[in-house]
């Protein structure tokens, strides 16, 4: 879509460029019924002279031709007459050969006739009475070399019209873009909290988006607050659960219960798995308290010393490479893609051979995360079953322990999908799918 700065640009052009073509119209309609008006004037003034140059001769009326401008005794002058009186009648010399188109009605006619060597002719049409007798007198002069001095202005106008309008522009683009320099901060500081860059926007913006600003800056405290508070309950809860558990647990351990061993175990099972989940929940909620919400996870910055810890812990001749571009950031929760890919490549590490290689790719459509081991691997009709369960790896399949509960609960709060794939090294291929945010496109 284009930006507010482009459809005003393009609003401007196209105003401007319609008032220019409605003035040049509306100049040239003005100037063109002025300039016939005063010529028509003028050739009705020649009308006159050709009255007086009618006089009374020994036959009755006749021409005094020493009375008549030269232009008409030159051919196609541009300057013509027809006078009517019945009989006689005269015309000038420079018509020619031409016949006169004359108009049906006295004064000036408002459309242009035809006249001889394509010449444009403004005509004008006079009726008298001389010595007793009805003359009708016929003027008319060549407009062609006035519409060409205006055609050529008209040009000159134009192109003067196009200048000013480019000037225009230029400085309305610059107008617009200064204008709109408070959007572009404010626009910035929004990507700033998307990535937990800072926690409030500018106060110090234009009158106009004060509002806008208070408002934002409200909801941002209003969610903080409901955060913390979040936040502070499932400490609370976490921390209020932990004496009963605790209890439950040193319950489950005692002698009564080892004579019915299954029901130990299941309930040691059940206790341990509500503990891990306790203290994993209260680890992410004490992290999550010193982070800015939003902080997004940056590879280069994040992922070396993730994989250099991981071959710390697991130690043996394992080799764990990475790959992905340079200043790539996934933009979403930075604890939470953390844990997803610590517990991935923690799993992944445990039984691979040799070898353990995670990717990060972003694609057109999504960002792509891929973990692959040389190891065992899994069975594929295992894998749909694990995954249609929505069980975890390492309590449903043995020999290949994954943290897929994990995992999951993290992949579908962002929206991705996760899938398991043979691997080009031999194990198992863990491909996470995390789509394009509008923030990252």
């Amino acid at each position: 879509m284009r930006s507010i700065q482009q459809r005003l640009g393009i609003g401007l052009a196209a105003a401007l460029l319609v008032c220019g073509l409605l003035l040049i119209l509306g100049a040239r309609w003005l100037v063109d019924n002025a300039l016939r008006d005063y010529l028509g004037s003028g050739l009705q003034t020649e009308s006159e002279n050709l009255l007086v140059a009618v006089v009374r001769g020994a036959n009755g009326l006749q021409l005094d031709e020493q009375r008549l401008n030269p232009a008409y005794q030159r051919p196609f002058s541009g300057r013509y007459f027809e006078i009517d009186a019945g009989e006689p009648r005269w015309r000038s010399r420079s018509l020619w050969d031409h016949v006169l188109e004359r108009p049906t009605h006295v004064g000036l006619t408002r459309h242009l006739i035809n006249g001889p060597g394509d010449q444009q002719l403004l005509v004008y049409r006079a009726d008298y009475q001389r010595w007793g007798q009805k003359l009708s007198i016929v003027v008319a002069q060549d407009y062609n070399p006035l519409l060409t001095s205006f055609s050529r202005m008209l040009r000159l106008g134009a192109g003067i019209g196009l200048v000013a309008l480019m000037a225009i522009l230029f400085l309305q683009r610059i107008t617009v873009r200064r204008a709109l320099k408070p959007l572009e901060r404010v626009r910035h500081q929004i990507a700033q909290l998307q990535q937990g860059q800072r926690s409030q926007l500018d106060a110090h913006v234009p009158q106009e988006l004060e509002l806008l600003v208070e408002q934002i800056n409200h909801l941002l405290s209003h969610t903080e607050d409901n955060l913390k508070r979040a936040r502070h309950g499932i400490g609370n809860l976490g921390h209020a659960l932990k004496t009963p558990l605790a209890v439950l647990i040193s319950v489950a351990e005692r002698q009564e219960l080892k004579a019915h061993p299954e029901l130990q175990n299941t309930l040691r099972d059940q206790l341990e798995q509500i503990q891990q989940r306790l203290e994993r929940e209260l680890r992410r909620a004490r992290l999550a308290g010193d982070q800015l919400p939003g902080v997004y996870l940056d590879c280069e910055a994040e992922l070396p010393s993730l994989c250099t810890m991981l071959k710390q812990i697991h130690g043996r001749e394992l080799t764990i490479s990475y790959h992905f571009a340079p200043g790539l950031k996934l933009p979403w929760d930075r604890e939470d893609l953390l844990e997803l890919l610590g517990t991935l490549l923690d799993n992944a590490c445990k039984w691979a051979d040799n070898q353990v290689e995670l990717t990060v790719l972003k694609k057109k459509a999504c960002y792509e995360v891929s973990i692959d081991d040389d190891g065992p691997g899994i069975a594929p009709e295992l894998r749909r079953d694990i995954l249609e369960r929505g069980a975890r790896l390492d309590e449903g399949v043995t020999g290949h322990g994954l943290g897929l509960g994990i995992a999951r609960d993290i992949v579908d709060n962002c929206g991705g999908a996760l899938s398991l794939e043979n691997s080009p090294m031999g194990g198992l291929k863990v491909v996470i799918r995390l789509p394009l945010r509008a923030s990252s496109q």
